[in-house]
């Protein structure tokens, strides 16, 4: 279930507009299993995922000098294992659809990409037994800039400037496993690359778009399957390949 938590910077706008970039088979997947799928965040592309800047590496020794350094080795070995134990799922926040998504996330003319608000996303869960966050990420300098300690989510919500071009809202779920005395057992790594959250389809899909270099048939399978699912959802074929005019 969706709530709100000081780490995450919400848009201002509930009706602010999101975009996910996927192809084909993960969309017919996100129909049948009517589940959002959050990959590990060890295992996104981004290898910074879940880490913090070479600033914060520099000034830790003053801002933890009350903290033996033994204390401070075991804190940065558990700030490394809870990237194993964070679930991601990414969407572009945007008025508009974006011709540099498209190319960024798709390989081939089978793309699909969903619009969605950030007030449906919220609202879409139905799990009440995991705590989902939502908010927009904050681009860094890692050389330079000191990122937020105090919480194990502050690393989930930054990134390198190098990818602010995504313009990233991303929801965000901790999951840990537990020892046979009821304690987190952090150091044991989780098994799976990523989890379904399960959703209402109706909620969290306002339109579909498929790619703008797609065929004609694809719009029309994209349509049939999603009139299969008994999804009452327009489908658009992109217009950002039309022809100028002049």
């Amino acid at each position: 279930m969706y709530k709100e938590h000081p780490v995450f910077e919400k848009p201002r706008d509930e009706n602010a507009a999101i975009w996910r970039y996927l192809d084909f088979t993960k969309f017919v997947s996100l129909l049948d299993k009517k589940a959002l799928f959050f990959s590990r965040a060890d295992k996104l592309e981004d290898p910074f995922e879940g880490s913090y800047s070479k600033a914060n590496v520099k000034m830790r020794p003053e801002v933890y000098k009350d903290i033996p350094p033994n204390k401070l080795l075991t804190l940065v070995e558990l700030y490394k294992e809870l990237v194993s134990h964070t679930f991601i799922s990414c969407w572009h926040l945007s008025e508009h659809e974006s011709a540099a998504m498209w190319k960024l996330y798709l390989k081939s003319n089978d793309g699909i990409a969903i619009r969605s608000t950030f007030g449906q996303l919220k609202r879409c869960f139905s799990d009440e037994n995991r705590n989902i966050y939502i908010g927009r990420v904050k681009y860094i300098d890692y050389e330079n800039d000191w990122m937020p300690e105090g919480n194990a989510l502050y690393p989930f919500v930054h990134k390198r400037r190098s990818f602010e071009h995504e313009q990233e809202l991303r929801a965000v779920i901790q999951e840990f496993s537990f020892n046979s005395n009821g304690g987190i057992n952090l150091y044991k790594p989780l098994l799976y690359d990523g989890i379904y959250i399960q959703v209402d389809l109706d909620v969290l899909l306002d339109r579909i778009y498929v790619a703008p270099t797609s065929p004609q048939w694809l719009l029309e399978l994209v349509k049939s399957v999603t009139r299969v699912y008994g999804l009452d959802k327009e489908v658009l074929q992109s217009v950002l390949d039309d022809v100028p005019v002049y």
